[in-house]
């Protein structure tokens, strides 16, 4: 399960992310949700599975689904913080658009080195969040906790400050970015209608714009006090 440079291989890394993933959006790493999150065929995952517990990156319970070890939640957080990496400096450095840099980091993250991530990160003054949001890990494995509130959930009237995005979709990023939705930009929360779509304030802008309810459960915010 090493790849030819010594390190763990790909398969492997996109499932300690994937456990990992799940365990911070508080559900159970199952062998049904792991196959969905990964697209492949359960019965691999469950072989998987049972070879990472064997190597002490997993601990798996039966019908209570995989959780990390210490030394898996090291290495999932060291391929997230290459990610993160990769993407902030096609952002910044090359100009990359936000909504394209999560399939390129994807592609990326697994034969960067180490030393490329350092110089990348060096490069860019150490950021602590990806253009998304996303805080990134730092090298000794520790990540700021980033829980928050979707825009949809938050009530009428309240002044918020966007912090983070999810940034699996390009065409959910683009609408974003059209409409100002970005991580640091304050918004109020004017009215809400029957079917859950927003109306929202930018900033000291007065201008009115209307977020879909599908769109605004993809932008993560906190309350201004």
């Amino acid at each position: 399960m090493l790849n030819d440079a010594g390190r763990l291989s790909r398969s492997v890394e996109d499932y300690l992310k994937a456990v990992y993933a799940l365990d911070v959006r508080g559900e159970t790493a199952s062998t049904t949700a792991l196959a969905e999150v990964l697209d492949v065929q359960p019965s691999s995952v469950t072989g998987m599975v049972k070879r990472l517990a064997e190597w002490g990156l997993l601990a798996h319970v039966p019908y209570r689904g995989a959780h990390l070890t210490e030394s898996g939640r090291r290495e999932a957080l060291r391929v997230i913080r290459r990610h993160r990496i990769i993407e902030t400096y096609l952002t910044e450095v090359l100009g990359y658009p936000w909504e394209e840099v999560h399939d390129e980091a994807e592609r990326l993250e697994h034969a960067a080195s180490d030393r490329l991530i350092a110089a990348m990160a060096h490069a860019l003054g150490d950021p602590s969040h990806d253009p998304h949001g996303a805080p990134i890990p730092t090298v000794e494995g520790k990540v700021e906790p980033a829980t928050f509130d979707s825009l949809a959930e938050v009530a009428v009237g309240a002044l918020v400050e966007v912090k983070a995005v999810d940034d699996k979709g390009a065409t959910e990023l683009r609408e974003m970015e059209a409409l100002g939705l970005v991580p640091g930009v304050e918004a109020r929360v004017v009215e809400r209608d029957e079917r859950g779509s927003l109306t929202i304030e930018i900033g000291e802008s007065d201008r009115r714009r209307t977020v879909e309810g599908a769109l605004a459960a993809l932008v993560y915010v906190a309350v201004v006090d």
